[in-house]
């Protein structure tokens, strides 16, 4: 069974660069407090870390 990762939005896209948008809707995030459980993989992980002020990793 693979790992696996909780990521939460805490802020809000209002005013972000597009690509920073896209980012987070990748993640699958949809508004501010939305958690999301997804695969702990190399893929996911630099999503994360171009967007680490917008989202964060729930333990």
């Amino acid at each position: 069974m693979s790992k696996s990762l909780k990521v939460e939005q805490i802020r809000s896209l209002i005013g972000r660069p597009m690509v920073q948008r896209l980012i987070v809707r990748g993640l699958g995030l949809k508004r501010i407090r939305h958690v999301r459980e997804l695969q702990d993989n190399a893929s996911i992980r630099g999503m994360i870390a171009k967007v680490p002020h917008l989202v964060r990793i729930v333990e």
